[in-house]
């Protein structure tokens, strides 16, 4: 008898196969491009491509986006397109926005205004294909088995983008502006994309613990998730992803006990969690909060600081509303309003409002700061129309996570994250390329996940 030989073995597919789990060849695509959307474009090789006096830049974000439509394409022509069929709502409000958007850019010139049609229009088409993610996010992750390896993608990146925010944090690596130990920190990110990261992360350790098995990563991804997007989000000092994240865990909490699986203990600990965020976010931007406390008159200025960004954002905020209610139903256009003549007529208002901020707070040519509020910049620039489908889009999002949180923990998740890019997207405008934007139109398509 001649004896038959072992099967070899095979390590690397054995780990290969632990972190994917059973989930579709095509879905792990959006799982591999997590590390380049992810990604500060500081740190991207970028091919500048002319435009007439513009030019375009692509990125290794913009590969791995058309790497994600293409294994999307594969695989409706294989499996069809049922899923996008069926969640046509929020992909369709999705793509209603973006050409609010394109209709804006001839706003200026019928009002006769000078405005850099190529440099918007080019920043428009990033917008727009960043938000390809969502209808590639529908066709590739079906199930919530296709979800995991998106999930614990963006687990294992925060875990490398935490480390070296700690790493920053303790001044052993630089940041974009060198070594600044003891502050706030980027990581390779950026404040805002590293707040929100983390806060995706958090949302999975929170899904998992409140549904009480582990889902839909498993108990110790669950865990490693909670903990690493819990110091991400102190080490971002982004308060906006904190208001995102009380968002976030009452979205688990009340998801959880819809599918009667919530524990007392289980909330109560992730309460605790976020609320230890909270105060380790709060630590982070300790002067900060005391300017703007000074800023609205609950305590008494003792100096001029410069700008602060809490009163800052606010003044912007005020310059935003009067842009909107000047013309609010066209809008000023695309990106219009941070375009001298759209802000200029109120800056006059502005200084007499708010009489103590520096002049370098005040948009300027040499400052064209923008209204740095997604929701305000929405309705300055695009008008009712803007603003209604924005809402519209939200609404959806939420209403199709509610739907499939009882059929799918990945729906859940989707709900959570929703949450949080709405948190940090208070304190960002529309600012094309963003890893925030690709987190966020990957959100809308995992709500929609239903098995």
């Amino acid at each position: 008898m001649t004896a038959e030989p072992l099967p070899r073995a095979h390590p690397s597919a054995g780990t290969l196969r632990a972190l994917v789990g059973n989930a579709a060849p095509e879905a792990v695509v959006l799982a591999a491009a997590i590390p380049f959307l992810f990604l500060h474009a500081t740190y991207q090789p970028t091919v500048s491509l002319g435009l007439g006096d513009s030019s375009v830049d692509v990125t290794l974000a913009d590969a791995a986006i058309a790497c994600v439509l293409a294994a999307a394409a594969v695989r409706a022509r294989h499996e069809g397109w049922q899923p996008l069929r069926r969640a046509w709502v929020v992909p369709a409000l999705a793509a209603a926005f973006v050409l609010a958007g394109a209709v804006s850019l001839a706003t200026p010139s019928l009002l006769g205004e000078d405005y850099d049609l190529t440099t918007h229009a080019i920043s428009l088409a990033k917008f727009a294909w960043y938000a390809t993610l969502l209808p590639a996010t529908v066709l590739l992750v079906r199930s919530t088995l296709d979800a995991v390896p998106l999930l614990r993608a963006v687990t294992a990146w925060t875990v490398a983008a935490t480390s070296w925010g700690l790493l920053q944090f303790l001044g052993i690596v630089s940041e974009f502006e060198g070594k600044r130990p003891g502050q706030r920190e980027p990581s390779f990110v950026g404040i805002h994309d590293f707040a929100a990261l983390s806060g995706a992360a958090l949302v999975v350790g929170a899904a998992g613990i409140a549904l009480g098995d582990g889902r839909p990563t498993g108990r110790r991804w669950s865990l490693v998730a909670l903990a690493t997007g819990a110091l991400g989000v102190v080490l971002s000092g982004a308060m906006t992803a904190v208001v995102g994240l009380w968002l976030a865990l009452a979205a688990v909490l009340l998801g959880a006990r819809a599918v009667r699986t919530l524990r007392p203990r289980a909330a109560l600990a992730l309460a605790a969690v976020v609320l230890l965020v909270t105060a380790g976010t709060a630590v982070m931007r300790a002067s900060t909060i005391e300017r703007f406390a000074e800023f609205i008159g609950l305590r008494e200025r003792v100096a001029d600081t410069g700008v602060e960004s809490y009163a800052h954002r606010t003044l912007l905020a005020y310059i935003g509303g009067r842009i909107w209610l000047d013309r609010p139903v066209t809008g000023v256009g695309w990106q219009a309003s941070s375009e001298e003549w759209a802000y200029g007529p109120f800056l006059a208002d502005a200084r007499a409002r708010f009489p103590s901020e520096p002049d370098q707070a005040f948009p300027s040519p040499e400052h064209p700061w923008g209204i740095q509020m997604l929701y305000l910049q929405a309705a300055a620039d695009l008008g009712i129309a803007g603003i209604a489908l924005l809402l519209g889009l939200a609404a959806a999002g939420v209403t199709a996570g509610i739907r499939g949180l009882r059929s799918s923990p990945a729906a859940l998740v989707g709900l959570g994250w929703l949450c949080v890019v709405a948190g940090v997207w208070t304190g960002i405008g529309l600012v094309a390329g963003l890893p925030l934007g690709a987190l966020t139109w990957i959100a809308f398509g995992l709500v929609t996940v239903r098995d």
